[in-house]
């Protein structure tokens, strides 16, 4: 096989599909230790055209040559030390973050240190998702490539259910991130469904799968993010994918949102404020069909297929280029 084919690891199924983008070959290591689900969710997305799901022992002993691996984190790619390519390190949490869910007995300062020797010698870089994680990590050889949301893909809102919704996982675990204390003040009484992995909270699960996703983003008035701008980002995948759907979003205001106040939904850090919002939006339909298709052009704009494309073949490039140059 040529070195076209890629090597990704299954960590986070929303963000891979989008590697099914770049039309390339992809192989996805599964079934591997420390994730919420042993195996790839179809729930969450359906397994990239032209991917196929591997073991390592299958990547070890095979004989594929691979264009660049893409890792989620260095226990990845050390997993396949083994293999000679190029590697892209994909940072997808803070470095704070990082450090608050696996033991180190380094300091953050040493583990910044380790990551920039071992891409330098082994021939790779870094990607973040977001300004904020790679300014976090200060890493060397990082770039940022913000995810995509195509609008393509998802069904024309109608927002025929009074009623909000939000997507988040771990809830319980994130509340500090996720501003949730402000969701719950502003948010308690008003009809809103949240759909995740979070086991620890009745009623609240995954979609049956991403049609079903798609379909109660059609169908749902609008839909809530908050984070703490000390700690998160303004958006993530699942506002992404709401703005495509055509949803306007209600949150706190945050200096990464990228969301228009009174365009493209509405921002406050008062939650009796955000409650007002909410419930206006549940009466006033023509104001929050406005707001969907300003929705739908700010995903356009912002989070395009082709920016991500784009920023992951350069990084591969840049990758290659390091990785030859050892």
């Amino acid at each position: 096989m040529g070195a076209e084919r890629l090597l990704t690891f299954n960590c986070h199924e929303a963000w891979v599909h989008q590697l099914g983008a770049l039309g390339r070959p992809l192989d996805i290591i599964d079934g591997l230790p420390g994730r919420y689900t042993s195996r790839w969710d179809e729930r969450m997305r359906p397994v990239p055209a032209g991917a196929r799901l591997v073991s390592v022992s299958d990547v070890l002993t095979g004989a594929v040559e691979y264009d660049a691996i893409i890792g989620h984190n260095l226990s990845d790619l050390l997993a396949v030390r083994a293999l000679e390519a190029p590697r892209v390190l994909v940072l997808h949490v803070t470095l704070e973050h990082r450090l608050e869910q696996a033991q180190f007995t380094r300091t953050p300062q040493e583990l910044v240190r380790s990551i920039d020797e071992y891409l330098k010698l082994a021939g790779g870089v870094a990607v973040a998702v977001s300004d904020l994680k790679a300014r976090s990590w200060g890493l060397a050889a990082c770039s940022v490539v913000e995810s995509a949301a195509n609008v393509a893909e998802y069904l024309p809102w109608t927002g025929e259910l009074e009623q909000g919704l939000r997507v988040a996982n771990q809830i319980q675990a994130r509340r500090k991130y996720l501003a949730w204390e402000l969701h719950e003040r502003a948010f308690a009484g008003v009809p809103l469904r949240i759909f995740g992995h979070n086991p620890d909270m009745p009623g609240v699960k995954p979609p049956a799968s991403w049609a079903e996703l798609k379909l109660q983003l059609s169908r749902h008035r609008f839909f809530v993010h908050t984070a703490d701008p000390s700690l998160e980002d303004g958006f993530n995948m699942a506002l992404m994918e709401a703005l495509a759907a055509g949803l306007p979003v209600i949150g706190n205001r945050h200096p990464t949102s990228p969301v228009e106040d009174g365009v493209s939904g509405m921002l406050s850090d008062d939650p009796a404020l955000l409650a007002l919002y909410a419930r206006r939006l549940l009466v006033d339909r023509p104001l929050a069909e406005r707001m969907s298709t300003e929705a739908r052009l700010l995903a356009e704009r912002r989070f395009s297929p082709a920016r991500f494309i784009a920023g992951m073949e350069r990084a591969v490039l840049e990758a290659r280029r390091r990785f030859e140059a050892r």
